[in-house]
């Protein structure tokens, strides 16, 4: 079990309050995704559950227990941090071994879970090989599986993947998405790359200035953003955020439209504006386009093979049942 709760947790460094008054709710099982912008406070939060900081006020509960005062060792998780943070001198086994060394279990209940965790997580034949050794996401491997054979009720992810490359990371977000699958061990996550947690949650917790923002599923929090800073923050490209006139025909302080919910032609169109830089992935475009009221640059999500040059004159035409309303206090009307 790992069900997860904290109750008006607050967390100050001296006068400086990081995280106001906060509840939340982890149920067993889920993948959580904590993610905002650098300074939001998210690892800090993870690092209370952890209990490698203490809550300045309020409470967390672990499967039911109050677990505010109680030491990390004793709370039944499992941390995997940013930094691999190996003993370079042990060999993978050993690594994998240690925290289970250290709690006295015997050696041959130890080999049975470096076998099965190595196994998970194809790192059966570095077993003998050191950290040296490795490449990097071979490294983060295995301080997971420092993690595993713990047996936790909860595995905590510190921003993992940050030191890895951009193809190490997508491999990595796969490995663990299946991981949680494969275990159904209950994940908190923390990122500040919202495609990380748009692919690997089923709970997202968006976090700005110590304040959750919302919390969702990936597709509600898409779907539906409850202020512009989440509609803002997810979604790749982001949301365009449109003010002035064009909002205020619909009623609104903000109107907000995602990139590919918008008709883009060379003839005719709601908006005009003028090709800036035009970004070409394959299978789709990134056109950031200047001159558009309200919203200057305006990004548009097109076709792969879209003609389009630096200067053009382009046309655009919302989706108009997929445009977002905000008020002037930045929350969504419905």
């Amino acid at each position: 079990m790992g069900r997860i709760v904290l109750e008006n947790v607050t967390k100050s460094f001296g006068e400086t309050q990081v995280i106001p008054p906060l509840d939340l709710t982890i149920e067993d099982g889920e993948f959580a995704v904590f993610v905002g912008p650098s300074g939001c406070g998210k690892s800090t939060l993870l690092r209370v559950i952890a209990g490698l900081e203490d809550c300045t006020s309020g409470k967390v509960f672990i499967d039911g227990e109050d677990m505010t005062q109680i030491s990390p060792s004793k709370r039944g998780l499992a941390m995997v941090f940013q930094s691999y943070a190996l003993y370079p001198h042990m060999t993978v086994r050993k690594n994998i071994a240690f925290p289970m060394r250290m709690a006295g279990m015997p050696e041959d209940e130890q080999n049975k879970r470096i076998e099965a965790a190595a196994a998970s997580l194809n790192l059966t034949d570095y077993l003998d090989r050191k950290p040296g050794q490795l490449s990097g996401g071979q490294r983060q491997r295995v301080a997971i599986g420092r993690a595993i054979v713990r047996d936790p009720s909860a595995f905590l992810f510190d921003e993992p993947l940050s030191n890895l490359d951009a193809a190490l990371r997508v491999g990595m977000r796969l490995e663990i998405t299946e991981m949680h699958e494969r275990m159904k061990t209950t994940m908190i996550y923390v990122t500040h790359d919202q495609v990380e947690a748009m692919t690997m949650a089923n709970k997202i917790v968006v976090l700005q200035a110590g304040v959750i923002e919302q919390v969702g599923s990936p597709l509600e929090l898409y779907h539906k953003p409850r202020n512009k800073f989440v509609a803002g923050f997810i979604g790749s490209p982001k949301m365009n955020l449109i003010e002035g006139a064009e909002a205020a025909k619909h009623a609104a302080h903000t109107i907000g439209i995602r990139p590919e919910h918008i008709q883009v032609s060379t003839t005719e169109g709601l908006w005009q504006g003028s090709v800036g830089v035009a970004e070409r992935l394959g299978s789709d475009t990134f056109i950031h386009i200047h001159g558009v009221d309200g919203c200057d640059p305006m990004t548009v999500r097109a076709s792969g093979d879209v003609e389009v040059r630096h200067g053009d004159t382009i046309y655009l035409t919302p989706d108009a049942t997929q445009i977002h309303k905000f008020g002037a206090d930045g929350l969504r009307m419905e």
